[in-house]
């Protein structure tokens, strides 16, 4: 008998989107369950990727736990994956001792407190060792690049070789919260060929539509479905360091990681640590983003 899995995870122009695309991927890896999202109807999200890949969806009206109660009753649900930094341990612990047999499997990248019976990190800093007094003593810890979630495109692309069309691949998040992307386009060579991607929760879009209109050497993707080609089409990428670095590191691309939100402290240490190239505070953008452009972009590779 298939499993009734549940999703509870948000999408926004402030939370971003990362949450939803990784959570689709581990949603594609139960072939034979009945996948449900649980998701809020927030300004700039991206659910209508949810039922482009084929997932019922309910909207909730809040953040509450009643609603989401409601639905593990409702649909008989087996296991819920929690993707939410505004979802803790009080809440977990809540929603087991409200459905006893329910198996939690919950998302996180901040070493956090959880109540939970799987933990998921599965970005290429996460420690094990660091949960041991985070979570339940019998919680399954699965950590590192061992559960990276990487897209069957990915896979796909990395057996291709393709010409370097682009200089540089820019991505920002799909939200850029940090309206980060025509501070780099200003700052970057001229002549460099630019990918850019983002997608329509960015509340900058317009701006960053008008102002790449006349640029011939910027390509603007919006939406795009082909990342990986574009990846492998690029010498160099500019990113944050999230969700996509994970992609990043698979398709063996240079890359400039620039800091936009606290919860990508843990990756950015890591990154330090082993000596790669970052940007912690965007007051150096100007100074950086020359060095490291001319260094990796300005020759033919």
């Amino acid at each position: 008998m298939s499993r009734n899995i549940l999703f509870r995870a948000d999408s926004s122009s402030t939370i971003g989107t990362g949450h939803i695309m990784r959570d689709l991927v581990l949603a594609s890896k139960y072939k034979d369950a009945n996948i449900i999202f649980a998701v809020q109807e927030l300004e700039g999200n991206i659910n209508h990727k949810i039922a482009e890949a084929g997932y019922k969806i309910e909207t909730l009206r809040s953040n509450g736990i009643n609603e989401v109660d409601k639905l593990i009753k409702k649909y008989s649900i087996d296991m819920i994956v929690i993707d939410h930094y505004n979802i803790d341990f009080k809440y977990e612990k809540q929603l087991k001792t409200q459905n006893s047999k329910l198996k939690i499997l919950s998302f996180d990248d901040t070493y956090e407190k959880h109540y939970c019976d799987i933990l998921l990190n599965h970005n290429i800093y996460a420690d094990e060792t660091r949960y041991k007094k985070l979570v339940p003593r019998d919680c399954e810890i699965r950590c590192g690049s061992n559960y990276t979630l990487i897209r069957d495109e990915f896979y796909e692309e990395k057996k291709i070789k393709r010409e370097k069309i682009y200089d540089i691949f820019i991505a920002m998040g799909g939200a850029d919260t940090q309206n980060l992307n025509i501070k780099l386009l200003e700052f970057l060579p001229k002549y460099f060929k630019i990918a850019i991607v983002t997608t329509t929760a960015n509340k900058n879009l317009d701006a960053l539509n008008a102002y790449v209109k006349s640029k011939e050497s910027i390509d603007l993707y919006i939406n795009f479905s082909q990342i990986a080609k574009l990846m492998n089409e690029s010498k160099f990428a500019i990113v944050t360091p999230s969700v996509i670095l994970n992609e990043i590191f698979y398709m063996k691309l240079p890359f400039l990681a620039i800091k936009t939100a606290e919860n990508q402290e843990e990756m950015i240490k890591y990154l330090i640590n082993n000596n790669y190239k970052t940007i912690n505070n965007i007051q150096n953008l100007e100074q950086i983003l020359k060095e490291v452009c001319y260094e990796n972009c300005s020759i033919d590779n």
